[in-house]
């Protein structure tokens, strides 16, 4: 048995079960592919894969049991050249993070310049994407930490914990009544809105606010960030309703706010990394350095804690 069969066996799922893209990801031949899946199924003295001729066109049942094995070895001898390469560059490396817009807008700035300021040999390379991107990145080892409100905490290979709780401010033009009257959902119903997409910071706590109280909001314009949100406010086309962070009133002159806290409730930010995953020195750092709440230690328990690492709180 080799990693090369325990790689082929996994590409083959990730690939859909196409073996000409399989050689093409490991950068070896379809013919080779074949040879070392069959000698792991001999080894192994089952078969993974269901056949129509020559082609691959889904796990047998041991397959689908054998795949999370495969899974974990990969990652294990992924982790130990992590290990190793640890004690080499303790201050140099890649890392990979994975936010939402509003995210990497307004709450990550200060925590990457303190980091680069900690770590100025390591590389930052930023993804931005929806919650189940995020999620989906961190699964396939394309970043080490996701930071989103939505979704995280929905994946069993992934542990999340709380970050920090903020509210919705809803935003308009100086001068609009809804700054003469206490705030109500009734009030809102009453305006075209603009808000964040389904599945982005929040949404799901405005659409079931309004639900409960049996509204129908007229949300007439979602966006995936604030700063679309704040500027179709800004030509009138309607009342915005953003995560309270989101709101600048030395650059959002234009704009006034109103803390919705009271109308849809208290949402809470997580950050995600892949179970099972080797962290580097520097990926704690990046991580208390945004939630102060999570030291090293308290990571390192969630990671080993697969029972109760989706029931930390701050």
């Amino acid at each position: 048995m080799n990693f090369q069969q325990l790689r082929s066996v996994r590409e083959a799922v990730r690939c859909g079960f196409n073996l000409t893209e399989v050689a093409h990801t490991l950068h070896t031949s379809q013919p080779g592919v074949s040879r070392q899946i069959r000698e792991l199924e001999e080894e192994l003295g089952i078969e993974l894969f269901v056949r129509a001729g020559k082609r691959l066109t889904g796990l047998t049942e041991p397959g689908g049991h054998v795949l999370p094995i495969i899974e974990r070895m990969l990652l294990e001898s992924s982790n130990l050249r992590h290990a190793g390469q640890e004690f080499v560059a303790q201050q140099s490396g890649l890392l990979s993070i994975a936010a939402t817009h509003s995210q990497a807008r307004y709450a990550m700035p200060v925590a990457v310049q303190e980091f680069r300021a900690q770590f100025p040999n390591v590389k930052l390379h930023l993804h931005q994407g929806s919650p189940k991107q995020i999620a989906q990145m961190l699964i396939d080892g394309e970043a080490d930490v996701g930071i989103a409100t939505e979704a995280l905490g929905d994946y069993p290979q992934l542990v999340a914990l709380p970050c920090y709780r903020w509210t919705h401010s809803v935003i308009v033009p100086p001068g609009h009544p809804l700054l003469d009257a206490p705030l109500s959902l009734e009030a809102l119903t009453r305006y075209p809105l603009i808000t964040y997409d389904t599945g982005f910071t929040g949404r799901s706590r405005i659409d079931e606010a309004f639900e409960a109280r049996g509204l129908q909001p007229n949300i007439v314009l979602a966006a995936m960030d604030a700063d679309v949100i704040k500027t179709y406010v800004t030509l009138g086309l309607g009342v915005g309703i953003v995560a309270g962070v989101a709101y600048e009133a030395e650059r959002d002159t234009q704009l006034r706010a109103i803390d919705a806290g009271r109308l849809f409730g208290i949402n809470l930010t997580k950050l995600a990394v892949r179970r099972g995953n080797y962290l580097r020195k520097y990926v704690y750092a990046f991580i208390e350095s945004f939630a102060p709440t999570l030291t090293r230690a308290i990571v390192e328990k969630a990671l080993g804690d697969e029972a109760k690492a989706s029931h930390y709180e701050i």
